[in-house]
């Protein structure tokens, strides 16, 4: 993909604006409390079930099954313009509140609009692990969208008393676009803290946990204490990733595949960030993920570096946001259709046209189906 400004100075200019907003978030504005219409854990309208219970029932919710793969040929690949060397948008999102109190919190309309746009657009949700791992195997002619939420802020999940999520949660929100949109597959990846979706108590987070990840949504690690990695040491680096891996594993979360840095920051050995251990446990990420600032490329390319991993910031076209965040970028890629990532259907094969074949990385050239 042709980015219409520069790479390096698009990454430089995002990173650094998201560092500077997220560090005011964190350190000057409060923590907002449960979404408007969320029960409270530990009260009596809300009882938490002890930890070894299973997920509430939650009746009529969409479910994240994809449909059954099919097998594409040239022919097929053809006529749904398949191009799995295209571009995919990896959307990132912090706080969603009623009145915005930093540039990066989103209204809930504004990423109900937002969700309703991508799936109008054929958008389909993947997690990122699943983008990592290159199993993004969503209906021919469809594009995989990845939704990323940093911080586990309690705005992202909370359950009503009849175990419902909270209506302008972001996972509320999620299966609400999924019901009026049956083919918006209703999963996200969550980036968690030390307190997943601000909740204290080991019950309530691991019924969170366990809901989320019954679901096919994604849980994973977004460090301990939300540091600013290039200001610490290789083994306090360690500790706070695995500090989260130990508590997730505890709430019932398989081990992270994905990480994502705070405020985008990489440390200045990139290798801590990949694998490491402390305390007697190991980590090992399959795919690193930055702040901003454009689609990413496909997994199957040459140009892929799961170390280092592109995403946009969601928000409008003002300011600094006029040419790298979601509004710009989703505008972008509806003009520029052949530049974006169209599924084929079919999980065996990398549909591409034929000029594109030089494209696909070493490793995944057997599967190539050129038209």
């Amino acid at each position: 993909m042709r980015s219409p400004i520069p790479l390096t100075k698009i990454i430089l200019l995002a990173n650094v604006l998201v560092v500077v907003v997220a560090v005011v978030v964190l350190l000057v504005l409060p923590p907002s409390s449960a979404p408007p219409g969320a029960a409270r854990p530990g009260t009596a309208s809300s009882p938490s079930p002890p930890p070894s219970a299973p997920p509430s029932p939650a009746p009529d919710l969409p479910s994240a099954e994809l449909p059954p793969p099919i097998t594409a040929s040239e022919e097929f690949a053809r006529q749904v313009k398949a191009n799995e060397a295209g571009a995919v948008p990896i959307l990132m999102y912090h706080r969603i509140t009623r009145k915005r109190l930093a540039s990066i919190d989103r209204t809930p309309a504004q990423v109900r609009k937002e969700l309703e746009r991508l799936a109008r657009d054929g958008y389909v949700p993947v997690t990122a692990r699943e983008f990592a791992l290159g199993r993004m195997d969503i209906p021919a002619g469809k594009h995989p969208v990845v939704l990323t939420f940093d911080d586990g802020h309690p705005s992202h999940f909370a359950l009503n008393a009849d175990g419902t999520p909270a209506k302008d949660t972001a996972v509320g929100i999620i299966y609400q676009v999924a019901v009026k949109y049956p083919g918006f597959r209703p999963v996200a990846t969550f980036w968690v803290n030390r307190d997943p979706f601000g909740l204290r108590e080991r019950k309530d987070q691991e019924r969170a946990v366990r809901w989320l990840a019954s679901r096919g949504f994604e849980v994973a690690n977004h460090t301990w204490g939300h540091p600013h990695l290039p200001s610490l040491t290789k083994k306090k680096i360690a500790e706070q990733l695995v500090k989260v891996e130990r508590l997730l594993k505890r709430l019932g979360a398989p081990p992270s595949e994905t990480l994502a840095l705070p405020f985008g920051a990489m440390p200045r050995k990139r290798s801590t960030v990949q694998k490491g251990k402390w305390g007697g446990v190991s980590y090992r990420f399959k795919g690193v993920f930055l702040a901003g600032a454009e689609p990413s490329v496909s997994p199957f390319v040459k140009d892929y570096d799961w170390r280092a991993i592109q995403r946009i910031q969601s928000n409008g076209r003002k300011g600094e946001c006029r040419k790298w965040c979601s509004e710009y970028w989703l505008g972008w890629l509806d003009k520029h259709p052949r530049e974006r990532y169209t599924a084929d259907g079919d999980p065996d094969r990398i549909s591409i046209p034929r000029g594109l074949r030089g494209n696909i990385r070493a490793d995944r050239r057997q599967k190539i189906n050129a038209y």
